[in-house]
């Protein structure tokens, strides 16, 4: 027997979430919500944890997805520091780390993703950082003050992002990646040659097709050894390897589970359970943009799954069709922005000036357009996402 009912659970307490409770409410649904979260702070915007957040620039209040008396006055009750321990779809009931049990009618699964951490050697001194949350900036911008020098090991969008932004507030850092060049192998070489070249002139020395050997020290990291025999002195390490969907709780409530690892939904992000949808990092859906499968990770792409689960869970009946949208940027020194994704392309063609680092790169497959990265606001997005969708 439950505690209490609410009409709409939604687990998680990312952009996800925030957005699909939004939505639901613009939608003119009245009854009750319910959103769960383990993190301190409400739902807030990942991407200024390894920006403006990290270098300083603005607290907790400026990366909220919603000013702090919005929740109350859409009738939304948030639990922070709270997590789902179990859900039972069958019956509709969700047991809390509060020893509260609660019915739901229907249920978003937003749990997102944990970081890879690196299996090696010396992996557990101190000093040696993961970033997926702001409380993880705020141990990175401590750590890395009083470093002399800081090691960011991947060439992925956060190792990337963080050595922007710590550069750019005085910091001497180092990449190591396994790929030639950063961001190398979502954008192809002649991107990542571009964003290698920025990261250069701004002081920052990329290491790459090498990797982490083992990282030496007492009790705190001092220095990172690679595969290549180079030793490199660190005070703090951060490491931005990929991240791993987070369906311990879908396994655990018997949700199907896809090839790619994350939550199985059909088109309408609908998983195996009667009124269980999921949304975001772990959501593995049948899109009808790219005609296969797909696990997505990124805010944009997660947003807008929320917006699209929130409106099937009041009979919409729709598919998520939007063409997925990234951004990022490196400090103020270049911005991207890219929709498709592109998973396999087979040539390439450039617009613009790589060399004034305004450009446009079209990734085809086939002859049909699979992606567009944009670079310093240049380039159509929009007619991109006409041609990815073949309109």
């Amino acid at each position: 027997m439950a505690d209490r009912a609410v009409d709409i659970l939604l687990v998680g307490g990312g952009i996800a979430s925030a957005n699909a409770a939004e939505t639901l409410r613009s939608e003119g649904f009245d009854g009750s919500i319910l959103l769960v979260g383990r993190e301190p702070h409400p739902p807030y915007h990942r991407p200024p944890a390894s920006k403006e957040y990290l270098r300083g620039d603005h607290g907790v209040d400026g990366a909220l997805v919603h000013a702090g008396g919005w929740w109350d006055e859409h009738s939304v009750e948030l639990l922070t520091r709270t997590s789902v321990l179990e859900l039972d779809a069958e019956t509709k009931t969700a047991k809390l780390s509060t020893k509260e049990e609660v019915g739901f009618d229907r249920a978003l699964v937003a749990t997102g993703a944990m970081v890879r951490r690196l299996q090696v050697d010396g992996a557990q001194l101190e000093g040696i950082h993961y970033l997926r949350a702001l409380g993880n900036a705020d141990a990175i911008r401590a750590d890395a003050e009083g470093a002399e020098r800081v090691v960011c090991v991947g060439g992925s969008y956060i190792a990337s992002e963080v050595a922007a932004s710590l550069t750019s507030i005085g910091r001497k850092v180092t990449m190591v990646m396994l790929e030639n060049d950063p961001l190398e192998r979502t954008f192809g070489p002649e991107a990542g040659a571009f964003f290698r070249r920025v990261l250069e002139e701004h002081g920052v020395e990329v290491i790459g097709g090498d990797e982490v050997a083992r990282f030496e020290g007492s009790e705190r990291v001092e220095a990172v050894v690679t595969q290549g025999g180079r030793e490199i002195p660190a005070q703090a390490v951060i490491c931005g390897v990929g991240a791993i969907p987070d369906v311990m709780l879908a396994r655990k409530s018997g949700l199907a589970l896809g090839k790619l690892g994350g939550v199985l939904c059909d088109s309408r992000l609908r998983t195996s359970a009667e009124g269980v949808f999921a949304a975001g990092d772990m959501c593995e859906y049948e899109s009808v943009v790219h005609g296969r499968f797909v696990r997505i990770e990124h805010e944009e792409v997660a947003a807008a799954q929320g917006r699209t689960a929130a409106r099937n869970m009041l009979g919409a009946d729709v598919p998520h069709d939007e063409v997925p949208y990234f951004f990022s940027d490196l400090s103020d020194w270049a911005s991207l922005e890219y929709v498709g994704p592109a998973f396999t392309w087979d040539a390439e063609e450039i617009e613009g000036s790589v060399d004034d680092g305004a450009f446009a790169i079209w990734y085809r497959e086939g002859g049909a357009v699979r992606a567009m990265l944009s670079v310093g606001g240049f380039g159509d997005l929009d007619r991109a996402r006409q041609l990815i969708r073949g309109s």
